[in-house]
Parts: C-alpha cells; sequence; structure tokens
C-alpha cells in the first residue's frame, strides 16, 4: 500500500540546499587541484570561514565573526573584517593561494564581504 505522503516545504528547501551544496563543492574540488579552500558557513548572527586542506583532511587555519568583539559595524562589515583577519592567518600559515567555497550560499551581501576581505588581506581567492 503506497501512501501520497505530503513533503513539507522546508524539507523540500533543506535538502534542495544540501544539494546545491555538494554541487558547489564538488566543483570547487574538483577545479582547484592541490590549492587551499576556504570554506564558509553563515549563521544569522555570525560567519564562519575555515581554510581547508582536501588532500590531508584537516582544516588549517579558522576564523570567525565572534574574535572581533571589540569591532563595531554591521554584520557585512564584520564579515569583511573576519575575511581579513583570516587572510592573516593563511599567510602566517604560508598559504598565500585558495580556492573560494561558498557552499549553498549566493555570492552575495555578507558571504561576497568575507570573500572580499580575503583578498584584501593579502589571500589570492
Amino acid at each position: 500500500m503506497i501512501r501520497n505522503v505530503k513533503v513539507s516545504l522546508a524539507t523540500k528547501n533543506r535538502k534542495r540546499k544540501i544539494r546545491r551544496k555538494a554541487r558547489t563543492s564538488a566543483k570547487v574540488r574538483a577545479n582547484s587541484g592541490s590549492l587551499a579552500r576556504v570554506s564558509v558557513f553563515r549563521s544569522l548572527k555570525q560567519i564562519y570561514g575555515q581554510v581547508i586542506d582536501d588532500s590531508n583532511h584537516n582544516t588549517l587555519t579558522f576564523c570567525s565573526t565572534t574574535e572581533l568583539k571589540e569591532q563595531k559595524g554591521d554584520k557585512t562589515e564584520l564579515a569583511k573584517q573576519a575575511g581579513v583577519l583570516l587572510a592573516t592567518k593563511a599567510l602566517e600559515k604560508g598559504i598565500t593561494k585558495a580556492a573560494f567555497d561558498r557552499g549553498s550560499y549566493l555570492y552575495h551581501g555578507r558571504v561576497k564581504a568575507f570573500a572580499e576581505g580575503l583578498r584584501e588581506g593579502g589571500l589570492q581567492v
């Protein structure tokens, strides 16, 4: 007996987001070669970034807006400052080039500001 089960809109959107993230990350991994990957996670209040070495499957360095307690500004400005901070941490580790993995997020707003902060900090993305 097969039932006609309705799937909620939230479940559909969550599954769509997972597929989008997998598709985007797979493209970044395939095209980056041996480059490090900068992965971004955006919550409602914070933004998190980490530099990942895919060949060894480990995180090289990370940064978030929670480390910027003394800074002022809106979330977009803080995302840019977090990008600059992550770029300086990556340069200290000897990483000069990386591939930017936006995950399931559009390249707009805080994600775009984070990437611009990485470039402003001296990391080639």
